[in-house]
């Protein structure tokens, strides 16, 4: 019973850390205008054609002589695309590294000193946690 209780607690904090895909392409829009790229909606039959057989929420790079610019494709949020040059699309990267360096230390496990802290205080962990496994009731510093 407990487990079956703990096991289920589990299964719904997970589900609502989830987000929907367009909660994510949504959020990912964001970072793209705030990178400096540009929104082109597609507003013509011929557009909304030219922006399905783009990679949906893909990058696509252009060049065209000198100029380099990068295309991404979004038809299920804004049904536009977002267009930048090299230095909108860096500004994109350097973003998104920044929040996997971020996402990355708010999941890594830091060890925990505190002589005060009674980890016995908590009761039982269940099976194959406590003193032979490394911590739960009766593990001391």
């Amino acid at each position: 019973m407990k487990k079956t209780f703990l096991a289920s607690l589990v299964c719904m904090a997970a589900l609502s850390a989830c987000e929907s895909p367009q909660q994510i392409a949504t959020q990912k829009d964001d970072h793209l205008a705030a990178a400096g790229f540009l929104l082109k909606p597609a507003s013509t039959p011929q557009q909304i054609a030219m922006l399905k057989k783009l990679p949906a929420h893909h990058f696509v790079r252009r060049i065209h002589g000198n100029t380099v610019t990068y295309v991404y494709a979004d038809p299920t949020v804004c049904g536009c695309l977002y267009v930048g040059n090299q230095a909108a699309y860096g500004r994109y990267l350097a973003y998104q590294q920044q929040q996997s360096i971020a996402n990355e230390q708010q999941t890594t496990a830091e060890d925990y000193q505190d002589a005060q802290w009674n980890w016995g205080d908590w009761g039982p962990w269940g099976d194959g946690f406590g003193p032979d496994y490394g911590f739960g009731p009766g593990w001391g510093w």
